[in-house]
């Protein structure tokens, strides 16, 4: 296995103090690895989860060519252009039933949407469009000329889904439509990769957990709170740990607690150069683990790392656990060491830590993309950093999409986070932005 310094020396111009926020992106690509184990899951249960095998469309979906509205089925090959055609109507098809009589020329049936086309008859008039006539028994329509083409409204057997064709591929996020999808096909379980189990806690003695006393310099933990819903929005199994002091033993603990019950480990505070606390050396104590300054504002600071079982089973904090614990430790836990401020740690959550988590999900969906917008303000940017700013899209006047800073952008302003419905992407080679400069927003809709 490499080590973390290795994957990061094949980065080009890779530099720990500047590296950036790409580069990490691509770091984090080679070094995760998705989960092995599946599970079945009900149909119910399935949502958010990955796909852990193709699935082949057991028949065509829809079985045979039906209507695509209530209307007249006949046989469109009869239509002349400039002229009307007029038809008998033989009787009605109903949606969920065959109708076996034969239809000849100059007849027509009324059809529901949903009904089977009976064999001949391949184009549907929507019964709004004609002119009904009833003389006697006898009931006819006649449909102006040029208002169906034959073939319309037709729904063809198969269009849906074909017998023998994936309906589904593996790495697929189960989303709404896709339950769906597999329920056409009258599949009651699903085989999906097992839910990943991320661990999290906070590190630092200013932190104060809900329900604690106020006390002056000290400051109540929102990050656990932000982060469980962003894990949980993923579909992951959350193990939150609390707030953890600034104590060597109680650090150890944590870190060798978190992984041996997880395949990830999120830590918010105590990776900025120069803390004075325990974090960073515990981490390099227990893991494979590089920190780097990230060239983005706001989220600087971050490490990442790998904390392997063979060092905690001789770990201080593993003595007197049984064979059968230390043999159930995954063989590396992935550690994703987060700044401390509030924005800073979801921004880096979103740029980072999903695209990875999800990679370990065995997702195979691509990055969230960009939505383009116009700046409704002057920005000023450095180039040589990818800034994240807080935005809110509106719709300006002419009907284009606009966007606008949602007031003080620092990194632990939740306030302005909590207002915007997306982030500003200012890309790393990017200057100053002007009013109406197009821009791209990582939209939050789905997200968080």
């Amino acid at each position: 296995m490499k080590t973390l310094e290795q994957i990061a020396a094949e980065l080009q111009g890779y530099d720990p103090q500047a590296i950036s926020a790409s580069a990490v992106q691509a770091f984090l690509s080679r070094l995760v690895t998705p989960v092995q184990a599946v599970i079945k899951l009900p149909l119910f249960e399935a949502l958010g989860r990955v796909l852990a095998d193709d699935i082949i469309s057991p028949f065509d979906v829809p079985p045979h060519d039906n209507s695509a509205m209530d209307g007249y089925a006949f046989d469109g090959r009869q239509l002349t252009s400039g002229k009307a055609l007029e038809l008998q109507v033989v009787g009605t098809a109903l949606a969920g039933k065959a109708w076996q009589v034969s239809v000849h020329a100059g007849q027509c049936l009324k059809i529901m949407t949903g009904a089977i086309l009976p064999q001949g008859l391949d184009t549907v008039v929507p019964q709004e469009f004609v002119k009904h006539d009833q003389v006697g028994a006898a009931s006819h329509i006649t449909i102006p000329p040029g208002i169906v083409h034959m073939g319309d409204n037709r729904r063809l057997r198969g269009e849906d889904l074909m017998q023998g064709k994936p309906a589904l591929r593996k790495g697929d996020l189960l989303t709404p439509a896709r339950l769906g999808l597999a329920a056409s096909l009258g599949l009651e379980t699903l085989t999906t990769w097992r839910p990943l189990r991320v661990a999290y806690f906070s590190t630092g003695d200013e932190i104060l957990s809900l329900g604690d006393a106020p006390r002056e310099g000290a400051v109540y933990d929102s990050n656990r709170y932000t982060v469980f819903g962003l894990l949980s929005r993923l579909g992951c199994q959350v193990i939150d740990m609390g707030v953890v002091r600034d104590d060597p033993a109680l650090l150890e603990a944590a870190f060798t607690q978190a992984a041996a019950q997880a395949d990830a480990i999120i830590t918010s505070g105590g990776v900025s150069v120069g803390e004075a606390d325990f974090t960073k050396a515990m981490m390099k104590k227990l893991g494979d683990v590089v920190f780097w300054r990230i060239a983005m504002r706001p989220g600087r600071p971050m490490a990442v790392g790998r904390i392997s079982s063979n060092k905690l089973v001789s770990s201080p904090a593993m003595t007197g656990a049984s064979n059968s614990q230390k043999t159930s430790l995954p063989e590396a836990a992935i550690l994703f060491g987060l700044p401390g401020n509030p924005v800073a740690v979801m921004v880096t959550f979103l740029a980072f830590v999903r695209p990875a988590l999800l990679q370990m999900m065995g997702a195979s969906s691509a990055p969230l993309p960009l939505l383009k917008a116009h700046s409704a303000e002057a920005i000023r940017k450095k180039p040589g950093r990818t800034e994240y700013q807080r935005g809110r899209v509106s719709t300006a006047a002419d009907g284009s999409l606009q966007v606008k800073t949602t007031g003080n952008q620092g990194s632990g302003v939740l306030r302005s986070m909590a207002e915007a419905n997306g982030l500003i992407v200012l890309h790393h080679a990017q200057g100053n932005i002007a009013v109406g400069d197009e821009v791209e927003v990582m939209m939050f809709d789905g997200v968080i």
